[in-house]
């Protein structure tokens, strides 16, 4: 069962990595010119959408690494470089809002890209709940623990989807590239602890506190 303490940073991970905040100029260069109406409509299909895709890497990941017989340790090593590469693109490249609004203002047919994929469930999301899960294999509690705080984070981001035009009016694209800036951040300190983590498992390192 997991602590408080592991929930909350499982939680805060998941929030990092879907950056709610960050697709809103997305959302808002898709939907430009819709009704209230098909706004709502575009926001709740993304949210399903990308819930269904991240679910899915929740349980199929881990079946296809125990297929692979990938080490738990080489794993969390090889995902916490690809996280901390995609958090140095967060910080230092072009931010969610900055790369992503330029293609959204190209495609506005369908919520499913850019919106859902790869906005919200980005590759970076797809990697994490796979490492998230991947402590306690084939484990269905976790597994559920995860796919619940996802959600929570998911209806999180519908919430800020349907509040798009007026938070966007309130922050702009230089509030949401700054806000982008800093989930970088936090994300490169969640990196390097799995990584520093995984080399204490194999005794590379001295045992790391909680």
């Amino acid at each position: 069962m997991l602590t408080p303490a592991q929930l909350l940073q499982e939680f805060i991970t998941l929030w990092v990595v879907i950056d709610p905040i960050g697709t809103l100029p997305v959302f808002l260069a898709v939907t430009t010119g819709m009704s209230a109406a098909q706004r709502r409509s575009v926001a709740v299909r993304a949210i399903v959408v990308s819930f269904v895709v991240l679910t899915l890497f929740i349980v199929l990941g881990q079946i296809v690494l125990e297929a692979l017989g990938l080490a738990l340790p080489a794993f969390q090593i090889a995902g916490g470089i690809v996280l901390f590469l995609f958090a140095l693109s967060m910080i230092f490249g072009h931010s969610k809002p900055e790369e992503e609004i330029a293609e959204a203002e190209r495609v506005r047919q369908t919520s499913v890209f850019p919106v859902a994929i790869p906005s919200i469930a980005s590759p970076g999301a797809m990697l994490t709940v796979v490492i998230l899960t991947d402590n306690d294999r084939f484990s269905i509690a976790h597994q559920a623990i995860t796919t619940g705080l996802m959600g929570l984070v998911l209806l999180a981001t519908l919430a800020i989807l349907l509040l798009a035009t007026p938070l966007f009016r309130i922050l702009g694209t230089t509030g949401a590239a700054v806000i982008s800036r800093v989930m970088g951040m936090i994300l490169a300190a969640v990196a390097v602890d799995a990584v520093l983590r995984a080399l204490s498992t194999i005794g590379a390192l001295p045992a790391l506190g909680p």
